[in-house]
């Protein structure tokens, strides 16, 4: 399909792009890569009057390395994140997110901020930026604002962010020493948007004791979240095999897990528990 008539819009600045969104406001979608909403567009899910490209606007397509923290900008390509040397060094598993995300066509054209201002419940970064606790900025009119991670996905396609405002960068901790990651995925064969995708990190102390656990988990519900019962069931206890699987055995627990055409309810369920445990397994190992 065709989509609707739209004005199409090529600011070449942050503040004009701004300025455009305040004059159009819910008539107008911000465009970056195009892969989440242009397939919408075309089957008329959406019918935006405004389309505003923001591939003229500089300096939201980088990676700055900040010394404790990474700072990515909103149009840096799945690509650039898997690519990238700084976060394959620092921020691991950002950069294994990003390789998991689609094909190389998918990778080489859509955004990090694309993809989470989209919000797609069955997306990968979503888990992986909410185990890595990162802040999401956002401007607009009044200025810029910053957004925790934990509070930016608010439901399916629907985020924190207002109708004015522009997602511009996203800062992301360095975990720190005696750190290991993993992204787990099972994935949809066509589509490769994650049946369950689940991204882990464990920080552990002295004596192979586990300081910190962070677990985020996508596909399973409206939105992307993090496995509560599973951080705690780890954290302040000493690593092993065993203390994974137990873990792991209840991360289904309290997930709204729903049965439709790619399995049923009792079958994600199942999915849920074998990938958090393989995303634990090898995060420990990676340490």
């Amino acid at each position: 399909m065709y989509p609707a008539p739209f004005e199409y819009h090529a600011p070449g600045s942050l503040e004009d792009a701004i300025a455009l969104l305040g004059e159009y406001g819910e008539e107008a979608k911000l465009i970056a890569g195009g892969h989440s909403l242009l397939p919408l567009m075309k089957l008329r899910f959406t019918q935006p009057a405004h389309l505003i490209d923001l591939r003229n606007v500089p300096g939201i397509a980088e990676i700055r390395d900040e010394g404790s923290s990474v700072v990515i900008g909103a149009r840096t390509t799945h690509a650039m994140l898997e690519a990238s040397g700084v976060l394959q060094r620092k921020i691991p598993l950002l950069a294994e997110t990003a390789g998991c995300i689609g094909d190389p066509l998918v990778r080489n054209v859509g955004t990090i901020g694309g993809s989470l201002a989209h919000a797609d419940p069955g997306a990968d970064l979503p888990a992986a930026i909410l185990a890595l606790e990162a802040e999401i900025t956002a401007v607009g009119p009044r200025g810029s604002r910053t957004i925790p991670a934990g509070d930016f996905f608010v439901g399916t396609l629907t985020t924190a962010l207002d109708a004015t405002e522009v997602l511009t960068e996203i800062r992301v901790p360095v975990p720190p020493g005696q750190s290991g990651s993993a992204y787990e995925k099972f994935a949809h064969p066509a589509s490769r948007y994650a049946i369950v995708g689940v991204a882990a990190i464990i920080t552990l102390g002295s004596g192979a004791v586990i300081q910190q656990a962070r677990v985020g988990i996508t596909g399973v519900g409206a939105r992307a979240t993090r496995l509560a019962s599973v951080e705690q069931a780890l954290n302040g206890k000493r690593a092993d095999d065993g203390l994974i699987r137990e873990a792991a055995s209840h991360a289904a627990e309290g997930l709204e897990s729903r049965g439709d055409l790619q399995g049923s309810a009792e079958y994600k369920a199942h999915l849920v528990r074998v990938c958090v445990r393989k995303a634990l397994s090898r995060a420990f190992a990676s340490v």
